[in-house]
């Protein structure tokens, strides 16, 4: 079961935190300017939430997003905001999309970039974590326009069949997961 809400919890003027490619702070900048043109490496994050039946929770994003509106996703990703640590903004954007509260593990590291057309690109250094939930989900209909539950297999045979409604970063840290850090996810 879940709970619909629609709170702005973000906006393009939100200042977020430039890195080098060794995740150095280097300075902050608005969103919308770290996402024009070739886009600038800031900091981002992508959580990953599997339930009780060992599924994990996919997002649509809004249609309202600039980039990659309405495409499948993983369960969270968003950026910590200036001054603000990543381990306390993936608990604030949890809450804030889907109105849940859970422990999460780290999983890794990467650096990406995918462009969106002519519209941006982000070029994200992200963190990955991973996490499990049981309970009912709040789901925050500014930032998320529908949800779904897949199984490990099911995620496998979606991105094999659907690839193009999926995020290039979901893509990118499935694949590593699968790889190489197994042992975090249910059954692994």
């Amino acid at each position: 079961m879940e709970i619909l809400r629609h709170d702005v919890v973000s906006d393009d003027t939100e200042a977020l935190i430039l890195v080098d490619s060794e995740d150095n702070e280097i300075g902050s900048l608005d969103k919308t300017a770290c996402h024009d043109g070739a886009g600038l490496l800031h900091r981002a994050f992508s959580v990953f939430i599997f339930n009780e039946d060992d599924e994990l929770l996919m997002q649509k994003r809004a249609a309202d997003k600039r980039l990659w509106p309405d495409f499948w996703s993983n369960s969270c990703c968003s950026h910590p905001r200036q001054g603000e640590d990543v381990d306390v903004a993936i608990h604030r954007r949890c809450e804030q999309e889907l109105g849940l509260c859970t422990q999460l593990e780290y999983a890794y590291k990467f650096e990406y970039s995918a462009e969106f057309g002519e519209i941006g690109t982000e070029h994200e250094l992200c963190s990955v974590y991973v996490g499990t939930f049981a309970g009912e989900l709040n789901i925050n209909t500014a930032e998320v326009s529908a949800i779904k539950w897949l199984s490990i297999e099911a995620v496998d045979r979606e991105l094999y069949a659907n690839t193009d409604q999926y995020t290039p970063w979901f893509k990118l840290e499935w694949a590593r997961l699968r790889a190489d850090f197994a042992h975090l996810l249910p059954r692994g």
